[in-house]
């Protein structure tokens, strides 16, 4: 497939020169955010053709019947299913019932910026890469999700990964849920569906393995909604870290500080805390010594939160020291215990279909 890059041309006008495009959208549990997703999919106001394909874990509220009628309400949608329920096997599932040469992935509860999928499209064939996204715009409903949303979009939460901070645009490790060119997901066999988490990152780093080219632009924006509490919040940092593990494991080389600060932060927490507890009664200077470093870091935490969450109300500024240490810990604790099992056989294997 060649993407040459198109003509500007205004929706229902002309679609000359804009190729296809797939939109595949794994869903489950997706009762509050699915209807907005599909939504912000079908205004694209895109001028080429466009096709969007659900494919529906088995959920255990109203995604199913919400699917279903938003299909029978636009026939641009329709659904397929995915009886495992895990993220890559449905969005493998999608891709093998998309017809288009362009393909854009989104997920259930999110929100495609106006004009992301023509912008997309034209970087493509601006810049030849294999793969181009934006920013994980996060955005809360709730007061403790728009402290999870503001610690997802700062270097104290997440680092300094573009596609959660910003930053100029150009060549990336990987960028926020991406729109392929169709033949190179063939090509290197779609979605390793052993990768439960971090499935994206995965693929872009085979695909840069390959030689191509990944491109982030902060033009392109994905509004992201939060968990909604802290055992959500804790379940899914912990999953992060713990699949994370398995990428390093399974692809030398992609091990970097960035990823490792957390559980050593973590460890010596903890170290210090076993430290000033075993000598509280014996040995005060010892103890005194051992709580300085869960003492700095959560001072700093604190303080850095107070910074971070300048001009936003009382309760998100309450909540985000918590919301960053559960987010630090629970990553940090998935990839300190993840299996050395997980990554057994995971290099080099085709996606399953």
């Amino acid at each position: 497939m060649n993407v040459s890059e198109p003509s500007a041309a205004p929706a229902g006008e002309s679609t000359a020169g804009w190729p296809a495009v797939s939109v595949i959208m794994p869903v489950l549990n997706e009762e509050r955010h699915l209807a907005h997703a599909v939504d912000g999919v079908l205004r694209q106001d895109y001028p080429g053709e466009l096709e969007l394909i659900l494919a529906i874990g088995p959920s255990e509220d109203r995604t199913q019947q919400i699917a279903d009628e938003l299909s029978a309400a636009d026939p641009r949608v329709r659904s397929v299913p995915n009886p495992t329920g895990r993220t890559p096997a449905a969005l493998n599932a999608a891709l093998a019932e998309a017809k288009h040469d362009i393909v854009v992935r989104v997920d259930g509860h999110g929100e495609l910026a106006p004009g992301y999928i023509a912008t997309a499209v034209r970087l493509l064939g601006e810049t030849g890469a294999a793969n181009v996204g934006g920013i994980m715009r996060a955005e809360g409903i709730t007061v403790f999700e728009q402290a999870v949303a503001r610690a997802m979009t700062s270097k104290l939460g997440v680092g300094n990964a573009r596609f959660h901070t910003g930053g100029e645009g150009g060549p990336s490790d990987t960028v926020y849920l991406g729109v392929f060119r169709r033949e190179v997901l063939d090509e290197l066999g779609g979605y390793d569906e052993h990768f439960t988490r971090a499935q994206d990152w995965e693929l872009n780093h085979r695909i840069r393995e390959s030689g191509r080219l990944i491109w982030f632009d902060p033009s392109l924006s994905v509004t992201y909604r939060p968990r909604p509490t802290f055992k959500a919040l804790s379940k899914q940092y912990k999953e992060y870290g713990r699949w994370r593990r398995v990428v390093m494991r399974t692809h030398a080389g992609t091990a970097s500080l960035r990823y490792l600060a957390p559980p050593g932060a973590l460890l010596a927490v903890a170290a210090g805390t076993v430290v000033g507890l075993s000598a509280l009664t014996g040995a005060p200077a010892v103890a005194a010594l051992g709580f300085v470093v869960p003492a700095g870091y959560f001072g700093a935490l604190t303080a850095g939160a107070l910074v971070e969450s300048r001009g936003l109300p009382a309760g998100v500024r309450a909540r985000l020291p918590l919301v960053l240490a559960t987010m630090h810990g629970s990553w940090a604790y998935g990839f300190l215990t993840s299996p050395a099992r997980l990554a057994r056989g995971a290099a080099g294997q085709p996606a399953k279909k």
